[in-house]
């Protein structure tokens, strides 16, 4: 069975990656920064279970923030000595560089799809009516932030076209924001209901531009699954 040269090096660059941390790890022993240990003890019903680094829970505090750079400081430190690192970069990166589009979506007349050129950290989603002459950028992820640390989460169109919901998370986490964009113009609505997937995001054919604000900031009252049923009845009666 004949096997490529690109399926060969995808093969080969993790066994060389590994070959060549084995020898560092031979010679240079990591000396890992200490981690504290706090008097935490959470009693479960009779059954006492220690909690010591629950503190590392808190990404946002300053004890938080200095132990991942320290942690940071040693990994790196250790990278940056393997001889073939730049050549696996070089060779990953040539791999990588190639045009890519995603599966196309039509709603209301329109096709939205995903492009990336090649290198692009994410893709771009364009939109392409019948009578336009080319597809438009509608929502550049890329953008959203200087250092690239918010991503596109999740997307949903209303089925007329003329609405995208669309979720973003900061560097890597869970929680996401939800925003709603008008595809004509090119233009965000509002800010839609954060740290939660509103289940209105399957848009009904009803749903207006205001009721979809309206919708935002109810939740940010009531909570998604309430405001879901005051506004929309028969979708939550659907979804239930």
């Amino acid at each position: 069975m004949a096997v490529s040269l690109e399926t060969a090096d995808m093969k080969i660059l993790p066994m060389a990656l590994a070959l060549a941390g084995t020898v560092l790890s031979a010679t240079a022993p990591l000396a890992y920064p200490p981690t504290r240990r706090a008097e935490v003890v959470e009693d479960y019903f009779g059954t006492k279970v220690a909690d010591p680094y629950r503190w590392l829970e808190d990404d946002n505090s300053a004890e938080t923030k200095a132990w991942v750079e320290a942690q940071n400081k040693v990994t790196y430190a250790y990278l940056e000595q393997i001889p073939e690192r730049e050549k696996l970069r070089a060779r990953l990166t040539k791999l990588q560089n190639f045009e890519r589009f995603g599966v196309p979506q039509q709603q209301g007349g329109r096709t939205f799809y995903t492009h990336n050129s090649g290198l692009q950290n994410q893709a771009v989603l364009l939109v392409v009516g019948a009578g336009d002459p080319s597809p438009r950028v509608l929502l550049d992820p890329n953008a959203l932030s200087k250092d690239g640390t918010v991503a596109l989460s999740g997307t949903s169109l209303s089925e007329d076209g003329r609405l995208l919901a669309y979720s973003v998370s900061t560097a890597g986490s869970d929680w996401q924001t939800w925003k709603v964009r008008d595809v004509v113009t090119g233009k965000d609505l509002a800010q839609c209901c954060r740290d939660y997937l509103p289940a209105w995001t399957r848009w009904p054919n009803y749903l207006s531009c205001e009721l979809a604000i309206a919708a935002c900031d109810l939740a940010e009252v009531l909570g998604s699954a309430v405001a879901l049923h005051l506004l929309f009845p028969r979708l939550s009666l659907l979804l239930a």
